[in-house]
């Protein structure tokens, strides 16, 4: 009788309003060991940690992804946050559910058993892990632009351009990765929306005041271009992981709709701006990352280039923790001895290092994680297992839920195919 009636509350939680705005109702998952636990976040904290959860190197690739679609293809950015926004509503309902669900891949496992953690742990650390390479393109690319004749030599072998600093940086941050306690750098990474307001702000001066302007007229709509656009928008909305831990750490968790409604807002109207501003300065050759377009020579570029170049560095280690703890688990008679564990840390940045340096094209490799990673994990995910634990019958809801499924498995199909076809054939013709 006591698991029936338990089974009742449950059915009858995920009978509730879908989206209860009213009141009734990373570059991710490592803000869970971070933020606040117990119930005892505001609502304004809650919205801040979101918006920095989905606030991060998505807005220097926006321009290009704009100008790979077309003027046209923002219809498909707004259809996909409309999309990640109801995917979060559903993981909230899913929580609803079930009070002991804590993390994603708890998620996971309340729908579909051990097999359902297995895959939703295995897209989220894959993609914090290629997220987290990007971040030694990103700085590889940017400090070559910066200082494009710099090269150093290693037992007689010369390592310059994109490669040199990709190993300099991966240097500097190994230190970083080693940490046990890593609370010092959790607070630097949660200035991610300052960092992405200094840019945003930075780019728009270099368009404004230091005379490159707003003339490009653009084109409407460029077919060929729309599974690229798709699926770096795709990217920009890849934080679902950790709102399972956003909403256990509110004190009113009623009022998470509302938080996610105006994290969505805020995110969707920060990338449109960029994506607009962008494209109307470089039009069609704008590059993957926006900042290696702008005039190195201006104190504005430079701000923007900086600061691009010191917020993946605070996030680095903090994004990698996850895969780095998964990674010690396979090794459970050595994972408390340190250096063990600086061994496996050590191997994982110099695997990072080797995929950065091999596959060195940033806008390719964040389009095949938007894609086959972050629309999976955000949006697939959290609707095949809202599906499964609500069990539901044939409404208006089952149709929305459905039909989000489907465009989004397209998403991911179309932009997977696209972007390894892209990677492969930059491999063989060169960067």
């Amino acid at each position: 009788m006591e698991g029936r009636h338990e089974s009742s509350e449950r059915d009858s939680s995920l009978r509730q309003p879908l989206f209860d705005v009213g009141g009734g109702g990373l570059e991710a998952n490592n803000l869970h060991q971070y933020l606040h636990k117990g119930g005892n976040t505001s609502f304004f904290k809650t919205f801040f940690n979101g918006v920095n959860a989905l606030s991060g190197v998505g807005i220097l690739s926006i321009p290009y992804a704009l100008a790979s679609g077309g003027w046209l293809s923002l219809v498909l950015l707004f259809a996909i946050a409309l999309a990640a926004f109801y995917a979060g509503i559903l993981i909230k309902r899913c929580m609803e559910a079930d009070s002991t669900i804590r993390t994603f891949p708890d998620i996971g496992e309340r729908a579909f058993g051990n097999i359902g953690r297995t895959v939703a742990s295995v897209f989220m650390y894959t993609e914090l892990y290629l997220v987290v390479s990007g971040f030694l393109i990103l700085e590889g690319d940017n400090l070559h632009n910066l200082f494009p004749e710099v090269q150093f030599e290693a037992y007689g072998l010369k390592v310059g351009g994109r490669a040199s600093f990709v190993i300099i940086v991966a240097l500097i941050i190994l230190p970083s990765v080693w940490l046990d306690n890593l609370s010092i750098l959790s607070y630097i990474s949660a200035t991610g929306v300052i960092a992405s307001v200094i840019i945003a702000v930075s780019i728009f001066w270099v368009g404004a005041f230091d005379g490159v302007g707003f003339h490009h007229k653009g084109e409407l709509l460029n077919w060929s271009g729309v599974p690229t656009s798709v699926s770096l928008y795709g990217f920009c909305y890849c934080a679902h992981p950790v709102f399972p831990t956003l909403y256990n750490s509110m004190k009113k968790r009623h009022h998470f709709s509302k938080v996610l409604l105006l994290c969505f807002l805020c995110t969707t109207i920060s990338y449109t701006s960029m994506a607009v501003i962008g494209y109307l300065m470089f039009g069609p050759k704008v590059d993957s990352q926006i900042t290696l377009n702008l005039p190195i020579q201006k104190l504005s570029s430079r701000v923007a280039i900086y600061t691009t170049l010191v917020n993946p560095l605070s996030k680095y280690a903090l994004m990698l923790e996850p895969v780095s703890s998964a990674t010690e688990n396979w090794f459970p008679g050595y994972q408390k001895k340190r250096q063990v564990r600086i061994l496996i840390r050590t191997a994982l940045v110099a695997t990072q290092v080797f995929v950065a340096i091999s596959l060195p094209f940033f806008g390719y490799l964040m389009s095949l994680v938007g894609a086959f990673l972050s629309v999976t994990a955000s949006i697939i995910i959290p609707c095949s297992c809202y599906l499964k634990i609500s069990g539901m019958h044939c409404d208006f809801e089952l149709l929305l839920t459905l039909s989000t499924l489907v465009l989004s498995a397209v998403i991911a199909i179309v932009g997977t195919y696209t972007s390894l076809v892209q990677i492969i054939q930059g491999t063989v013709v060169g960067y």
